[in-house]
């Protein structure tokens, strides 16, 4: 609807900008200024340009009303909520990082987690919004006790979270995140209810939106990464230990094979090779005498 009302006061700017012109150059009677006005549409083409623009305008409308009637529907936003969960964690976390309502924690079934340093981090999309929607179409009394029940319902909500995916002795992290499908909902909570939202962080549940979402998925991919390379020189370290171990073993096997035989058997060459010089020189004695015979 908005979008009409812009489309037709850019219309109308534009025919009375044309008209000024044309009076402003000319004089001219009420039926010559209809007739260039028709004629200037038709050539143009504006009334093929603005059946097309009503028509996207009409579509966009059906849209936003689909997605409004979805995010009224309990169950049918709790689906988009986990199809737009799934959507961020799949598009940057590799497959073996995240499971996707898989069951852990002696049954528990969380809409998304993630294997992470500090454990199995769950994630809970199925957010309270009805009386948040109340609130923002009611005024007056109505609207402060939908006001006041969507503030029960976020802190029954987290409670709920925190008892089920908050358990470290059962290996999941000592936090959980609360996803919220919307920023303004989101921005709602922390500048209306920053302090129930800080005392429950205490207590392991960070709220989160699409963006922050995003942002602390980095920081754990990023965490895993600088894990991955820490047991990758951990398996270095350990080869080079290994290594160092055989090289030792090795240098006392020369030590004692060069100390004991090696140069033993140096010493016994050089003796040898006397006695065979001695005998050699004895030889060429003897054979010099039958000669001179």
């Amino acid at each position: 609807m908005v979008f009409e009302m812009y489309l037709f006061a850019v219309i109308i700017m534009l025919l009375v900008t044309l008209i000024f012109l044309v009076l402003r150059s000319k004089r001219f009677e009420s039926k010559d200024i209809e007739s260039a006005i028709s004629s200037t549409w038709r050539n143009l083409g504006l009334d093929k340009e603005i059946g097309t623009l009503m028509a996207h305008s009409t579509d966009i409308r059906n849209s936003y009303r689909s997605i409004e009637q979805m995010l009224r529907v309990p169950k049918e936003r709790a689906s988009f909520g986990e199809l737009a969960l799934e959507t961020i964690v799949s598009d940057q976390l590799p497959p073996d990082m995240y499971g996707i309502r898989k069951k852990i924690f002696e049954g528990k079934t969380p809409d998304a987690y993630i294997n992470s340093t500090a454990g199995i981090i769950c994630i809970d999309s199925k957010f309270p919004l009805d009386n948040y929607r109340k609130m923002c179409e009611t005024s007056g009394t109505q609207k402060e006790d939908s006001k006041k029940q969507f503030k029960r319902d976020v802190r029954g909500h987290l409670e709920k979270v925190a008892a089920d995916y908050v358990c470290p002795e059962k290996g999941s992290a000592n936090f959980a995140f609360v996803y919220i499908p919307s920023e303004g909902v989101y921005y709602y909570l922390l500048s209306e209810e920053f302090q129930m939202l800080r005392d429950y962080s205490k207590k392991g549940i960070q709220v989160v939106s699409p963006l922050t979402l995003s942002s602390k998925l980095e920081l754990i991919k990023a965490g895993m990464h600088a894990k991955k390379l820490s047991e990758d020189a951990g398996k270095v370290r350990d080869a080079l230990l290994v290594l160092s171990r055989s090289f030792e073993e090795i240098d006392g096997k020369w030590q004692t094979f060069y100390n004991t035989h090696l140069r033993q058997l140096e010493g016994k060459a050089e003796e040898l090779d006397r006695a065979y010089r001695k005998l050699r020189s004895e030889f060429d004695r003897i054979s010099k005498m039958s000669y001179e015979e």
